[in-house]
């Protein structure tokens, strides 16, 4: 999801709050700060939803880079070793100092293998080697780490869980507290895409919120709300940005339907690159 799609200018939004209210006819609340309530709440459902947009961005950013890790890590890193080969054979070859600079430089650009102690970091405890590290020993093959990917179902709850329980509608610091810590369950649970989780994050809410009713705020409080909420789009529209700039977003939105298949494609692209170095690398050792 593209968070630019989805972006929203709040004060456009409390324009059209107002709007829709002057259509409505007499309203029966006459206070001076009711027009102005309207424009608050028509600002921070905008709001919520940019953040929204954001965060579900986000998460697929973070999800596809750990896909993109695993499955082309590997390659990337022939490809560099290559490289490095190709390189100082060339290099053993000629004796040209700049071959044999340009070698140095490509074997720089190869990572080091990893030490005993981080090799094994985290697949050592109380019972022993993990089945991951027992796999690489007796070279059977090593399951992949599962991929996390949010469900539209888990989405949908994600988006109305969000709505109803956002910190943006909280009326006093203690309430916004408690929705915060709601909050970063919520989005712990979006993350690892545990649909079951979110169902049971809803159940709490609805059971939390039942008598709640928020009172009026003054119209000081009002216009610095407003300053607020327009601060906050301002931040998020920064992250935003960042997020879609990054080489992941970039990638994601060549193919926001179907990444697995842009994925597939860059493994073929790596894999034609990796046996082109190789016959280059045959023909020098030829």
């Amino acid at each position: 999801m593209n968070p630019e799609a989805e972006r929203t200018d709040l004060q456009g939004k409390a324009d059209a709050g107002q709007r829709e209210e002057g259509r409505a006819g007499p309203q029966e609340d006459a206070r001076p700060e009711a027009r102005l309530e309207q424009a608050v709440r028509a600002a921070e459902q905008a709001l919520i939803e940019f953040e929204i947009a954001v965060e579900t961005f986000r998460v697929e950013v973070e999800n596809f880079s750990r896909l993109h890790h695993q499955r082309l890590g590997p390659m990337y890193g022939r490809l560099d070793e290559l490289d490095a080969l190709i390189a100082e054979a060339v290099a053993e070859r000629t004796k040209d100092p700049d071959d044999i600079r340009k070698a140095e430089q490509a074997r720089g650009m190869v990572l080091p293998m990893p030490g005993v102690d981080e090799l094994f970091h985290g697949w050592i405890d109380s019972e022993g080697l993990s089945p991951e590290a027992m796999a690489m020993l007796t070279e059977r093959p090593v399951q992949p780490p599962g991929r996390v990917r949010p469900s539209e179902e888990a989405r949908r709850v994600f988006r109305e869980l969000v709505r109803k329980a956002h910190p943006d509608l909280a009326r006093d610091d203690a309430e916004r507290d408690r929705r915060s810590a709601f909050i970063v369950r919520v989005n712990g649970a979006y993350a690892a895409g545990n649909e079951d989780e979110l169902r049971t994050l809803a159940e709490e809410w609805a059971a939390r919120s039942q008598g709640e009713k928020p009172g009026p705020s003054p119209s000081e409080e009002l216009y610095a709300r407003l300053e607020w909420l327009a601060q906050r789009k301002e931040l998020l529209a920064a992250v935003a940005e960042e997020l879609e700039n990054s080489a992941i977003g970039a990638m994601l939105r060549m193919a926001p339907d179907d990444p697995d298949a842009l994925l597939e494609e860059i493994a073929e692209q790596l894999l034609a690159q990796v046996a082109e170095r190789e016959a280059r690398l045959a023909e020098l050792a030829g």
